[in-house]
């Protein structure tokens, strides 16, 4: 049995975009169902700026198949304020805004973390404890916010399944193999980014799921991936979903294009994604 390969783009509303991979004449509203139409998965970035709210998530559940997937991105309150530190309050909040909402087609929470975020096991261990594990738990989680969600929180999940996550650091601290340790001993992701040298690339598969995000190869968020390089990250994604790699295991990967300065992520992930059909 193989994984599942999920291929999309970081984020779907880009002026870039309109007249050349939207076409001319397509409204607002329905880009996200017309990139649904071609990609099985998106990764969700508004809710990195801020706290989203439920109709917003409901109208983007509405937009996509039933099978497609939203990995959505977490606070950066939690990241690049908080720094993985007292986040309780927080993370109930980001709960309950309304990524629940997203029901069957909630995929993966990503943490990405600033360069200064260093490697400290303590802070990252307990941060990774107090996730929840399960929307049935997220949902518990959720009902703890604040004054600032009365009114506007969702409360409520379809079914208590499993959540998966993934952590996306930039110090090179994290080389540390004791936070490769932590991170399989919590079952989260550590991904794996193409930054064009601007961070490090860390490639240790630390869970059943891959995570990979493509800022872009020789500039950062701007250039796009050649034919050979498009190649070479199929053949990276087919040894992780088909469990071809060392330990044989075959894994879900998931692989958002961020390289959308000059309109070449939504391109680039058409192309990844029709060479693993």
């Amino acid at each position: 049995m193989s994984g599942t390969a999920f291929v999309g783009t970081s984020g779907w509303r880009y002026p870039r975009w309109r007249g050349d991979f939207y076409p001319g004449g397509l409204v607002q509203r329905r880009e996200l169902e017309y990139l649904a139409e071609r990609l099985p998965s998106v990764e969700l970035n508004g809710s990195f700026y801020s706290l989203q709210r439920p109709e917003s998530y409901r109208r983007w559940r509405d937009s996509v198949p039933e099978d497609f997937v939203f990995a959505v991105k977490g606070s950066r309150y939690v990241t690049h304020m908080l720094r993985l530190t007292n986040v309780g309050v927080a993370l109930a909040n980001f709960f309950a805004s309304g990524v629940l909402a997203l029901g069957s087609t909630l995929g993966p929470i990503l943490w990405q973390l600033p360069e200064r975020v260093e490697f400290d096991p303590e802070v990252l261990d307990a941060f990774l404890d107090s996730l929840p594990r399960t929307t049935g738990s997220a949902l518990a989680l959720a009902r703890e916010h604040d004054a600032r969600l009365n009114g506007r929180a969702w409360l409520d999940i379809e079914s208590d399944v499993p959540l998966r996550y993934a952590i996306e650091p930039r110090s090179e601290s994290f080389r540390d193999p004791h936070a490769v340790e932590i991170l399989r001993a919590h079952g989260v992701a550590l991904v794996l980014a193409d930054t064009a040298g601007r961070w490090p690339a860390f490639d240790a598969v630390t869970t059943d799921h891959v995570y990979v995000r493509l800022h872009g190869s020789t500039e950062l968020y701007a250039s796009g991936y050649t034919s050979a390089e498009l190649d070479t990250w199929a053949d990276r994604v087919r040894q992780w979903r088909d469990g071809t790699g060392e330990d044989g295991m075959p894994r879900d990967v998931y692989v958002y294009f961020d390289n959308d300065a000059r309109g070449r992520a939504p391109h680039d992930a058409v192309a990844l994604d029709a060479r693993l059909r």
